[in-house]
Parts: structure tokens; sequence; C-alpha cells
């Protein structure tokens, strides 16, 4: 089954909203063995949602729409598609009566606006939005699925998640779906292809791979496609198992499992304690390790000393070391995380110092010139990056590489 996404706003065109529905039906799409061909924005106007939706219908059996539905005047997405499938308006009781319910429950009044949200073409199917108040809209025209639904991310996730996904699914006869995610960090997609481009070579037509790259990580993605379900989960188990092996320490977790989620199992079957010293970061590391319910467990806290003056004070730096050295040296990383663990008692410490940018830089420490230390009083490791002059990137490179040194620092030593 092919299907293509039209979302309806003006807004959306002109970069006010960034469009975030289209990533997540494509991928609940993908899940259920359903092929996403086109996504296609258009604006706030009969003519361009009849012709997106003209477009789509070519193009697809399914079209999924977000946008465009809700009880101010300019909401005109169920108007346009009622005239281009040759559909009449008619009011909804079964919807009068939920969006009634649920104003008189909150004790507010219900506007002439909410009523006329009521009217949707009437051979429309409703599909309910726990939600919010205007339903999806499953409707045929021409052998076509068209589903309607409106433009808020957590109301058109709700209507695909209370109904829209099933009904979707059982169009989807005789075809089984299968999926292995594998997370790395620390390597890049071309490294990660080279180590396992012989067994991709390997792989039956039923089996494709997806690199998806982010921040300094890497998500593999192994789809399978099979007309009976125990051939589709043999294959990822098999093919994923391989590749997981093959990359070792590269892999930090499989499914949807986050790096900071990985390091606080590791933390806890380990029983330690860990603390950050951040300069360049911000708190940034210490942000996205806490970010994890039940972090407390194993996080003790962090040392943000942006100034030399407070890696001085909070962390022992001596004046020496910084005049000879710097801030951004292997030598003043290493002392951070003396002071560190002196002071938090930690059992791991992770200290980062550099030049985010887009100044400061010079001949010998360029902008990008970052050192990370991870370690204890017994052992340090240490690693420096050069990285480019934009300062956001730079940043955000830092935090997740210094995390995955601090689980490889885990996983070696302890």
């Amino acid at each position: 089954m092919i299907a293509s996404i039209v979302t309806v706003g003006d807004e959306l065109l002109n970069g006010q909203t960034v469009d975030t529905n289209s990533a997540w039906l494509g991928e609940k799409l993908n899940e259920i063995g359903v092929t996403l061909s086109l996504k296609l924005s258009v604006s706030d106007n009969i003519k361009g949602i009849i012709d997106g939706l003209s477009y789509a219908s070519e193009r697809s059996d399914i079209i999924l729409m977000t946008g465009g539905l809700g009880p101010t005047k300019d909401d005109i997405t169920k108007v346009a598609i009622a005239e281009y499938i040759g559909d009449t308006m008619s009011f909804s009781d079964v919807t009068y009566e939920r969006i009634a319910g649920f104003f008189k429950a909150s004790k507010r009044p219900m506007l002439e606006a909410h009523k006329q949200q009521c009217y949707m073409p009437s051979t429309a199917s409703l599909v309910n939005n726990p939600l919010g108040t205007a339903p999806g809209m499953w409707m045929s025209h021409n052998d076509k699925i068209i589903l309607s639904m409106p433009g808020v991310p957590r109301e058109m996730k709700g209507i695909m998640s209370e109904g829209g996904l099933k009904k979707i699914n059982a169009l989807v006869e005789g075809s089984y779906i299968d999926h292995y995610i594998i997370q790395t960090a620390g390597v890049g997609e071309t490294t990660i292809a080279e180590k396992i481009n012989d067994i991709i070579e390997d792989f039956p037509p039923e089996i494709s791979i997806a690199y998806l790259p982010g921040v300094a990580s890497v998500k593999l993605r192994l789809t399978v496609k099979a007309t009976q379900q125990e051939l589709a989960e043999k294959l990822t188990q098999t093919f994923g198992n391989r590749i997981t092996e093959r990359l070792g320490n590269m892999v930090y977790g499989l499914g949807s499992i986050k790096l900071p989620q990985a390091i606080g199992k590791l933390c806890i079957d380990k029983k330690l304690i860990i603390a950050t010293a951040e300069s360049c970061t911000g708190g940034g590391i210490g942000h996205e390790l806490t970010s994890i319910a039940g972090s407390s467990a194993y996080y003790t806290g962090s040392i943000v000393s942006y100034s030399n003056e407070l890696k001085q004070k909070l962390l022992g730096i001596s004046s020496e070391t910084l005049s000879n050295h710097g801030a951004v040296s292997e030598e003043t990383v290493r002392d951070m995380i003396h002071g560190l663990v002196d002071t938090t008692q930690c059992d791991i410490g992770v200290a980062v110092s550099g030049i985010a940018g887009p100044g400061g830089g010079t001949l010998e420490k360029p902008v990008g010139t970052i050192w990370i230390a991870i370690g204890n009083r017994e052992k340090i490791k240490t690693r420096k990056l050069q990285l480019i002059r934009n300062r956001r990137l730079n940043i955000d490179y830092t935090i997740v590489l210094a995390m995955n040194e601090l689980r490889l620092f885990i996983e070696c030593n302890f």
C-alpha cells in the first residue's frame, strides 16, 4: 500500500510552524508496512487543498491530511474535501453531543463556532479524537482513502492511536513488517557501512537497511517485509544480531533506548556514582544525564566552571597549570577530574573544556579545539576533539561524545 501525506496551512509554507506531523506519520506508516511516497504542504484555500488531493490521489492509495480542522472560520479543509469528492456537508449529532459534553464537563460555554465544527462531509466515518473537539474523518473516493485530522500534533497522534492506525493496518493484507533498531555513537555512517558491507551483501530481497545519522551518532534500522510473520521476525533477528556483534562497542543499545539511558543502566548495574565538570558545554552533559527518570540514583551533580577563576576556586586547578598550558588543554581537564572527584566523591568524573566558537581561537588552538577527560584518581582517559567553527554543533557534538566516552570507560574498566 502506498500513502501520501498532505499538510494544510500557510504557517507551514512560510516557516512559522515546523511540520513534525509528517515525520511521526512516516515512522508509524513504515512500522505497519505502508510505503510513504509523497509529502506535500498546501495553502489554506479550497483550490490549494483540492489540487493537493488530486496530486496525491494519482500517486497513492491512502491520503493522510493534517490541518484545517477546528472551530475557526478559516478551517476549510472539510469543505474542500467535500467539494473534491462530490459530497455535501451534514450536521453530525454524534460530534455535537461529544463536544457539548466536553464543554459541560469543563463548565465552559459552547460557542456557535464549535457548533459549526459539527458539519462534515456526509459520507465521512468519524475517528475519535481523545484530546480535542475535532474528530478524524475517514472517507473513500475513487477507490482511494482520505483520512483528515487536525494539525495539532497531540490531537493527530491521538486520532491515529485511537483508531486511525488500526483502520489503515486492516487494509494491509498478507504483508508483515518487522524492524531491528541498532543505536551507535562516536563513529560515522561511512565507517559503519564499511564495517558491515559484507553482511549487507548477504541480505535477501525481503530485508533493507537505513542509516539515520544524528549528532555524533547513527541509528541503523533494519526493515523486513515478508508474507509470513515468522519469516520477518527470523530475518530481522538473524541479520540484526550479526550486525550488532560485528559493530561491538560502537553499539550502545537496541530499540528506542537513548545514550543517557544506556549510561544510567550501566551505572545502576555497576553501582557507580558519576559527576560532571563542564566548561564549554555549560552544563549540557549534566542536563542530558538528568533527563532520565531515576538519574539521582547514580548522578550526583555538576560543577559548571566557565571561567578560569571558578576552575581554580571550585576544582582546585592551579594557576601554574592554567598559565603554562591554558584552560583548553589535556593538563587542565585531567586536573578538573581530580578536583571533581575530591569535591563530589564520585566514582567516575567527566570533564570538558574547549573553544566552542565562533571566536576565541588561536593558531595553536583554533575554534573547535576541545578536550575531554573521563576517569578518577586511579585512571584517566583523555580525548582531543578538533571540530568546526559552528558553536552550536561543537557543543552538541561534545556532549554526545563525552557521554559516549563515559560509556566506553565504564564498559572497559568496571
